[in-house]
């Protein structure tokens, strides 16, 4: 198997072992991450009525000014703050993390991080 399609087989699994034990409830709301080599986007999610609640993303109006380059670690920082404060201003204090496969290190945990320091718990 070649390395890209492994790495992607490796992703999937890790992705659906994380998302089993992982559900947004109202009082927990689900926190899911996506990312790709430019940009860098979370939501928290509401999933027994299917409802996404807030988002913030790289590419959002008010983040793309202040953000040189989306796909690092200062605009994760970024977009954890940034929903963090959304998250606060919707009464939204405690989350669910789902990671949505991708390993728990650089931009994912800088996010996480930025989020905590927001206000929101995991």
């Amino acid at each position: 198997m070649k390395a890209e399609k492994l790495k992607a087989v490796r992703r999937r699994r890790r992705k659906i072992r994380v998302r089993k034990g992982v559900f947004g409830e109202p009082g927990h709301p689900r926190l899911t991450v996506s990312r790709s080599l430019r940009q860098i986007c979370a939501q928290i999610i509401d999933d027994e009525r299917g409802v996404t609640l807030c988002q913030a993303g790289s590419l959002n109006k008010d983040l793309r000014g202040s953000i040189k380059c989306g796909g690092n670690r200062a605009a994760a920082k970024a977009v954890g703050v940034a929903l963090a404060e959304r998250a606060k201003a919707q009464g939204i204090e405690a989350v669910h993390f789902d990671r949505n496969g991708y390993r728990f290190h650089g931009r994912i945990k800088a996010l996480a991080d930025a989020a905590r320091e927001g206000g929101l718990k995991f």
